[in-house]
C-alpha cells in the first residue's frame, strides 16, 4: 500500500529468517540478489553503509518488533512499524527515548485507522452526532485459530507466548481496539 502513490520504492528487504525463503522472496519481488538479506542485522549493517535505504518497514510478527526498530534507529534511519510497538512498557519506553536520542523518526502503524468506515465514525463522534460516548464495547469474532492447525506459521507465534508477548492475544489484536477507542 506504501507504494500507490510511487513515492516509496522498495529497494530492498530481509524478508525471512530462513535465508533462502527471504532470497526467494526478494527474487519475486524483482529485487537484485545483492540488496536481499538472510537477516535484518545484515540488512541494516550493510544499507547503513550504503546509505542507499531511506528508512525501515517492520512487519513482522511481534516478537520481532523492538530489536530490528532499536538497531535501525541506532544506523540513522526512520522506521514504520507495525502494531503493537513491543512486548513490554520496559521495551517501550526504551524505544521511545531511543527515538529522541536519535532524533529519527518512529511512525507506529494500525491498519484499521485507514478504513473508510473507520474515518467516518470518528468524524461522526467528533461532532457528536451519535452523542457523547461514554463506553465503547469491542468484538473481533474470527475463527481460524480456533480450528487444530499447529503447522501454520501464524497459529504457532500467536499461540506461543514467548511470541506473542505476554499479553497474548490482547496486544496482537486488542491493540486495535484501543487504537480506535
Amino acid at each position: 500500500a506504501a507504494c500507490l502513490d510511487g513515492e516509496i520504492e522498495l529497494v530492498c528487504g530481509a524478508f525471512s529468517s530462513d535465508a533462502r525463503q527471504s532470497l526467494e522472496m526478494g527474487a519475486k519481488l524483482g529485487l537484485s540478489a545483492d540488496r536481499i538479506y538472510g537477516s535484518y542485522k545484515e540488512m541494516i549493517e550493510h544499507e547503513h553503509e550504503t546509505g542507499e535505504m531511506d528508512f525501515v518497514v517492520i512487519v513482522t510478527p511481534n516478537h520481532v518488533h523492538y530489536e530490528p526498530a532499536i538497531l535501525a534507529l541506532l544506523a540513522g534511519f526512520d522506521v514504520i512499524l507495525d502494531k503493537p510497538m513491543c512486548h513490554s512498557l520496559e521495551q517501550a519506553r526504551h524505544l521511545s527515548r531511543t527515538v529522541d536520542e536519535t532524533s529519527r523518526t518512529l511512525c507506529l502503524t494500525h491498519a484499521y485507522t485507514g478504513y473508510p468506515m473507520v474515518k467516518q465514525s470518528r468524524q461522526m463522534i467528533l461532532r457528536f452526532d451519535i452523542g457523547l460516548v461514554r463506553k465503547v464495547y469491542v468484538e473481533y469474532p474470527q475463527g481460524w485459530l480456533s480450528h487444530d492447525n499447529v503447522n501454520s506459521k501464524q497459529t504457532q507465534w500467536r499461540l506461543d507466548p514467548k511470541q506473542s508477548g505476554p499479553s497474548g492475544c490482547l496486544g496482537d489484536i486488542g491493540v486495535h481496539a484501543f487504537n480506535l477507542a
